[in-house]
């Protein structure tokens, strides 16, 4: 990837995070994610903090982490023993926290703050290859388990009010997530219904041609795209872009393909 298009200080990262640990383990197919990640961690300026939007936290009303040091949560199974060593000692931030919850609440949305939860590996995995030193801290926001894309994208609007002087919020998700074709026995054959979701994913999100009317039409009713229920069979993994498309409400400046497990995938910045 190259550095051009990407902004020195982008208010949204939406990412594709990889399958569970693999993307620290080594594991080949995942070589094109940690490069772009490291890639975009060089070319950014460093955040002051960072909010990230997970796809593994979903809640029946938006939650905060407001630890002031939160633990790990080993959300993944059957992986190797290393796998539940990972550590990232990254603070929390109750008063971003704070005031996160503040500006939802000015904007007509029921949040609450949660001391205990720790980080799920949406969080730890790609800012460990990001920011390995674990040093800038970080806080949780959760999807609504209504999956309500609507309700996501008026979610990125009310977190806009805070997400400036060096906050960068960051969606979490997968621009593809059907697992079984991850691993079927076909996954290394080309997948034209990948490709051709990737493609309406990409043209959405980055066309400046587009109205913001179209825009966010497109991504309220996603499920209508070229072979939107393939991709995404659940949409937990694609509601954190509608959160950072919420944020700025116009097209990305810049996006990066790439291989992961094998299929084709997205990262956007705004």
């Amino acid at each position: 990837m190259s550095s051009k298009g990407i902004p020195a200080q982008p208010r949204a990262l939406f990412l594709s995070h990889g399958g569970g640990p693999l993307p620290v383990l080594g594991d080949p197919s995942h070589a094109d994610m940690v490069r772009e990640l490291g890639s975009i961690a060089a070319n950014i300026e460093r955040p002051r903090a960072i909010i990230m939007v997970s796809a593994h936290w979903e809640e029946r009303v938006v939650k905060i982490t407001s630890a002031t040091s939160p633990g790990i949560i080993y959300d993944y199974f059957g992986f190797p023993p290393e796998s539940y060593q990972i550590r990232y000692p990254a603070p929390g931030n109750p008063d971003l926290a704070g005031r996160l919850r503040t500006a939802l609440q000015g904007h007509g949305i029921e949040a609450a703050l949660d001391g205990e939860r720790g980080f799920d590996h949406g969080l730890y995995i790609p800012l460990k290859i990001m920011y390995p030193e674990a040093d800038i801290p970080c806080i949780q926001l959760s999807l609504l388990d209504s999956l309500d894309p609507a309700a996501h994208i008026a979610l990125g609007e009310a977190v806009s009010d805070i997400c400036s002087d060096g906050v960068l919020v960051i969606g979490s998700g997968f621009s593809f997530h059907n697992l079984k074709a991850f691993f079927s026995s076909n996954a290394s054959l080309p997948d034209a219904k990948n490709e051709a979701f990737d493609r309406w994913l990409t043209d959405t999100c980055s066309n400046p041609d587009l109205d913001e009317a179209e825009r966010a039409g497109r991504l309220l009713a996603w499920d209508r795209a070229p072979h939107a229920r393939y991709c995404h069979p659940r949409e937990e993994h694609l509601l954190p872009l509608h959160v950072c498309y919420g944020i700025v409400k116009r097209a990305a400046a810049a996006v990066v393909g790439l291989s992961i497990l094998k299929k084709r995938a997205s990262f956007y910045l705004w």
